[in-house]
């Protein structure tokens, strides 16, 4: 059973991006919609099979548990003390949010946004070769130095349970299933 953590039930929403091209970072916009089942609606990775676009190619019939890319902007601060310079939407996230340590939350954990979406956590964002083309030496930073906790401090992923718009400003409130017991996986 995996260590018990603080976890702050309730943050906000920081910034929303999405790109309907497969680019590493996405536009930040004024609202998202989430689609049930889909993902973020005009978003590259959206759909119900797996639109990554490595994983697309070997086995593209695998459902999509990369719907959603959540990221917490706290990463931002902590990258900027190392000297390196990132805003909403530069490491492809689509979820920008403050105050809720993303990476410990459990496998199933539903994140709710705004007035009625839900992202149900599926995994860990595993960070490829793609985030030192954007800043050379950031996937080092964005690796665990063997300290407890998770592997990769790049942001969470999850399907969208139930739709609806996210924008700033919005309420993040973190809903623990009886039946969240495993940490997140890297996808």
């Amino acid at each position: 059973m995996p260590q018990r953590h603080d976890l702050s039930l309730e943050g906000r929403v920081v910034a929303v991006a999405a790109d309907r091209g497969h680019h590493f970072s996405k536009q930040v916009q004024e609202r998202i919609v989430l689609v049930a089942g889909y993902g973020v609606e005009a978003d590259a990775h959206a759909g119900p099979f797996v639109r990554h676009r490595y994983l697309a190619r070997r086995r593209p019939r695998l459902p999509n548990l990369r719907q959603v890319h959540l990221i917490p902007s706290e990463l931002f601060v902590n990258l900027g003390k190392a000297g390196f310079s990132i805003a909403a939407g530069d490491l492809g996230e689509n979820i920008t949010t403050a105050g809720l340590d993303l990476e410990r939350m459990p496998l199933g954990t539903l994140i709710e946004l705004g007035p009625t979406a839900i992202v149900e956590l599926t995994g860990l964002r595993t960070p490829c070769v793609l985030i030192d083309r954007f800043q050379a030496g950031l996937k080092r930073q964005v690796l665990s130095s063997g300290e407890t906790g998770p592997p990769y401090k790049s942001g969470v992923l999850g399907v969208v349970r139930s739709g609806g718009p996210v924008a700033a400003g919005d309420v993040v409130r973190v809903r623990l299933t009886s039946s969240s017991l495993r940490a997140l996986p890297a996808l």
